[in-house]
């Protein structure tokens, strides 16, 4: 639509400069006079000649008039359709989010606004989580703009040209969740080919789809069907439970599971075992689940497991609770 709104415009231009040239010539006006006579003749205003003109005068006029009777008409039917359906807003706007794009880092890339899309984003915005939608439907990208604050971009997420206007490069993960299989194949393969460290999380539908997503690059794969179904069955099973870990895992306040590095563990720290740190008493956080450097999983880890600054911890508690626990780990206060 841009492009259509230059193109009326390099035409208008184009004729003023031929009715310019065949005044001069014609009449022997001068340029100023020449432009004043071209502007009136295409804009049909009816202003009065700045001279009596020969035939070919006459003549001349005629054809411009026609010649750019049409072309007149539709840059101003252009102008208000600009006006009326709001392209200008949208185009400041678009550029807007742009350059908020281009400062992103540590963001997360979704790729596709459907069911599962606008899922993930609830939840990345509820835990404060940065991250723009990439979607290709000129309706969501249109609902994207107007109804929510999210950052977007209109295009192909298969694309590397999209992708890298997703800031790719200075991205901490990427969750693709187009409908079709096959996109998210193409999705998986180009960003794993632009980013070879990039945490990738792929969509899939088929039961094979997941073997070849993993194949491409995809760091882990979430079969939507096969977990809704597990999670009716153990419904079933062990409603409570289920119902418990939702409460948890969903709550934006109160006691939540959250991850912590022991990355930036103070000094004093080191070498020194769970007990010996007395986390819940001094945080009122508690240690449910500990993975080591050599990804090993441990649950409930006993109070003589000695911590390292490879382990990750998975914490239970409340949001106070847990920024007691990252200033004991990083501060030793």
């Amino acid at each position: 639509m841009i492009r259509s709104a230059f193109t009326g415009l390099g035409l208008v231009f184009i004729i003023i400069i031929i009715g310019m040239a065949g005044y001069m010539s014609l009449e022997g006006l001068t340029p100023l006079d020449a432009l004043y006579m071209t502007v009136i003749t295409i804009a049909t205003v009816g202003f009065k000649e700045v001279t009596d003109f020969h035939e070919a005068g006459k003549v001349f006029t005629i054809f411009l008039i026609i010649g750019s009777f049409g072309i007149f008409g539709y840059v101003v039917t252009m102008v208000t359709r600009y006006v009326v359906d709001g392209v200008f807003t949208h185009y400041y706007k678009d550029n807007k989010v742009k350059k908020k794009i281009d400062k992103l880092t540590n963001h997360v890339i979704l790729c596709g606004f459907g069911r599962n899309g606008k899922q993930a984003a609830s939840d990345l915005e509820g835990h404060n989580k940065e991250f723009l939608v990439i979607e290709k439907d000129p309706d969501v990208v249109e609902y994207l703009r107007s109804s929510t604050g999210y950052l977007y971009i209109e295009g192909d997420a298969t694309s590397e040209d999209i992708l890298e206007m997703a800031n790719i490069d200075n991205a901490r993960a990427l969750i693709t969740t187009l409908p079709v299989d096959a996109d998210n194949l193409f999705v998986v393969l180009t960003a794993r080919q632009m980013r070879s460290d990039l945490l990738i999380i792929s969509r899939a539908s088929d039961d094979n789809s997941d073997v070849k997503l993993k194949r491409a690059g995809a760091s882990n794969v979430i079969m939507p069907d096969k977990i809704g179904g597990t999670r009716m069955a153990r419904l079933v099973v062990d409603p409570d439970v289920v119902e418990f870990i939702d409460t948890v895992l969903m709550q934006s306040s109160g006691a939540k599971i959250e991850e912590l590095s022991c990355r930036d563990m103070a000094e004093c720290f080191s070498g020194k075992s769970i007990k010996d740190l007395d986390i819940h008493n001094r945080t009122g956080a508690n240690i449910i689940g500990l993975k080591t450097k050599s990804k090993e999983y441990i649950l409930n880890p006993p109070a003589d497991t000695l911590l390292t600054i490879d382990d990750q911890l998975f914490v239970l508690g409340t949001t106070e609770d847990i920024i007691n626990l990252k200033d004991l780990i990083s501060k030793g206060v």
